[in-house]
């Protein structure tokens, strides 16, 4: 069965990405930062046969091209079940795309883990999470992501709360995003 990896991103627009970034760096330099990261996600994962890179963009694109698609309507859960629905049969990793060290090996981990459990989750120290990822052999929980408060430190746990009991959960790799000056210092070591 084929696998599917969904890099759920922003459409790299001048002043619309990375916008606590830029307060601190500029909108350029958040920019520069944000567009580097997808290209560098979307070229090293694609380059990966054990899977098929899809790209879903918010806000949606006006033209249709391969493997590329919209996040649609709703909120960031609404928008985040989306491919789950909406792919072809085989298990589906999404990530966020602004994981400077995201590596093939923290997919295939994830896919690994789906040998064996409903969903798996790439926790990040802040509290959320960079991945989930669901075997697909059942639907996903209707209360999957109901009433999570995203982008704090409650994120993930507030997701792992709305999954009802019988479904199987692994924790993937720790991984963080770049959402702010302070979290690009901790990127680059400084």
């Amino acid at each position: 069965m084929k696998r599917h990896l969904v890099i759920f991103a922003r459409a790299p627009q001048f002043g619309r990405v990375k916008r606590r970034l830029a307060a601190a760096i500029g909108p350029a330099a958040a920019m520069r930062f944000y567009r580097r990261t997808l290209d560098r996600q979307i070229r090293t994962l694609s380059r990966d046969r054990r899977w098929t890179v899809w790209l879903f963009l918010t806000p949606d694109p006006t033209r249709r091209r391969a493997n590329v698609r919209g996040q649609g309507q709703g909120d960031l859960g609404q928008r985040m079940k989306r491919p789950f629905r909406l792919l072809p049969p085989g298990p589906v990793v999404l990530v966020g795309s602004d994981i400077p060290a995201m590596q093939p090996q923290h997919i295939a981990r994830a896919f690994a883990l789906l040998g064996c459990h409903d969903l798996v989750f790439g926790p990040a120290s802040d509290g959320g999470f960079w991945l989930i990822g669901a075997r697909r052999t059942r639907p996903l929980p209707r209360s999957l992501f109901a009433r999570v408060r995203w982008s704090t430190r409650n994120a993930l746990a507030d997701t792992l709360a709305t999954i009802p009991p019988g479904y199987t959960t692994a924790i993937a790799d720790t991984l963080d995003d770049v959402d702010d000056a302070e979290d690009l210092r901790r990127w680059h070591g400084c």
